[in-house]
């Protein structure tokens, strides 16, 4: 998930690059990650889909957001079913000249 170049985990990080969003992925999240798709029996494949089913939520309602810097995967996301983090930073409210 984070080796050849454009690795799934990498692919993402692109995507959210796209609104000026930082993603990170804890290593023992894609470890989480990895052992599901072994018990699915998925493969590779599996490995989009189980991170899909955790960001999809939070990839539609980014484009509407101005105040998330930053998308962080823990383990929890992934054994627990918890939302994402979401590292916010108050949005300053332009002058009228």
């Amino acid at each position: 998930m984070i080796e050849p170049k454009n690795a799934l985990s990498k692919q993402y990080q692109k995507l959210f690059e796209l609104e000026d969003v930082r993603l990170t992925i804890e290593k023992d999240a894609l470890k989480a990650i990895a052992q599901k798709a072994i018990k699915r029996g998925t493969g590779a494949r599996g490995l989009r889909a189980i991170l899909e089913e955790m960001m999809t939520d939070i990839m539609f309602e980014l484009p509407s957001r101005d105040d998330v810097r930053e998308v962080a995967i823990t383990v929890e996301c992934v054994t627990e079913g918890r939302a994402p983090l979401l590292v916010t930073e108050r949005v300053r409210q332009k002058k009228e000249a």
